[in-house]
């Protein structure tokens, strides 16, 4: 054996005329590719979010409440809805529930949609029964209740009574009181 024969023992001698193979294939070569463009991805959207954050903060005045007081002569207010009102019902006086009873005199007005001909024949056709109605519901309440500071109240509790106990068809939408008295008799 000679010098030159020792080198080539294993059997692993190259060949000529095969080319160098490629380390990791396609997928080695695509993975960075992929890689980059999610890190380009993530940064891109951090950078809308924080750029979002910070104008809404600076839109919002630092996350402080905005109230607009509306001018009332303002085109951009709504229009007020308009109603039809059955008014019918006449004065009905009668006594409160406290222990000295007062007298309270009541001249109510019911308001309903505009142009509602079944609410106006429904409350015409009831017009003893909401006399009756008027008469029993401010004969269960003590004087203090009919104070003018809970006015609002009382109207949106008939409101709610009218609708939903007294009244089939028809829908109360305002209650208006062209008188509410109490006297406290001695």
């Amino acid at each position: 054996m000679s010098d030159g024969d020792d080198i080539f023992e294993g059997g692993d001698a190259p060949e000529a005329d095969a080319s160098p193979k490629k380390k990791g294939g396609n997928l080695g070569n695509l993975l960075p590719t992929i890689l980059k463009f999610v890190a380009i991805g993530l940064g891109a959207l951090i950078f809308i979010v924080t750029v979002s954050i910070i104008t809404y903060n600076i839109m919002n005045k630092g996350g402080k409440s905005q109230t607009v007081t509306a001018d009332p002569s303002s085109p951009y207010i709504g229009k007020r809805p308009e109603y039809s009102y059955y008014t019918l019902i006449g004065s009905v006086t009668t006594r409160t529930k406290d222990v000295v009873s007062s007298s309270v005199t009541v001249d109510m007005i019911v308001g309903y949609d505009l142009n509602d001909q079944a609410a106006s024949a429904e409350l015409i056709s009831r017009q003893y029964e909401l006399r009756d109605f008027v008469r029993r519901y401010f004969t269960g309440k003590y004087a203090v209740d009919l104070v003018p500071e809970r006015e609002e109240e009382l109207k949106k509790e008939i409101i709610e009574q009218l609708n939903t106990r007294f009244l089939d068809t028809a829908r109360a939408r305002i209650i208006l009181f062209n008188k509410l008295d109490v006297m406290q008799v001695y």
